[in-house]
């Protein structure tokens, strides 16, 4: 009946306890992804604050008209460019983009805008992107970004067709905390 009832946790759980057992026996690979583990979560307690300070502010200060204008159902080709405009300055990946994403459901975005923001956020960010350029230069990124936008673009208003022609809405906060 425990088991049953905390079955999400258990992941976590033989986790720690994997970490626990490898720093009792000095086993190298534990104790390397432990040392992983604590550098990335102090990484994240110092970004996630700031983010979801920024995502509530976003979430507050933009008005649920100017989403449904430029990025709801009635909304022109425009929108997918705002959409990339808007996922491009994120920093830290798309656990960051995904409360961004949540605001912009609620507040009217389409489906297939919504696609192209992650798509966006996790393709196009200026910060990856100037780290490509460094690496692989200014050519190969231009050439990828011109490829992979249009097309991203595309596969985004594909999917977001096909998902509104199926009445498919997003999950809410209401629904999954119902499960």
């Amino acid at each position: 009946m425990f088991i049953h009832k905390h079955k999400k946790y258990i992941f976590a759980f033989f986790y720690f306890l994997f970490i626990l057992v490898s720093f009792i026996f000095d086993f190298t690979p534990g104790k390397m992804i432990a040392q992983n583990f604590f550098s990335f979560f102090l990484v994240m307690c110092t970004i996630l604050p700031c983010a979801f300070i920024l995502i509530g502010l976003f979430d507050v200060w933009v008005k649920k008209e100017a989403i449904e204008k430029h990025m709801g159902k009635e909304s022109n080709a425009m929108s997918y460019v705002w959409a990339i405009l808007l996922a491009a300055p994120i920093v830290g990946g798309l656990y960051l983009a995904f409360p961004v994403i949540d605001s912009l459901y609620r507040k009217g975005a389409k489906l297939s805008v919504i696609f192209t923001f992650i798509g966006a956020a996790a393709i196009a960010r200026v910060t990856m992107t100037t780290f490509e350029i460094s690496f692989l230069g200014l050519k190969f990124t231009l050439i990828r970004l011109c490829v992979s936008l249009p097309l991203l673009i595309i596969s985004s208003i594909f999917l977001g067709r096909y998902l509104e022609a199926k009445k498919y809405t997003l999950m809410t906060k209401e629904q999954s905390s119902a499960k």
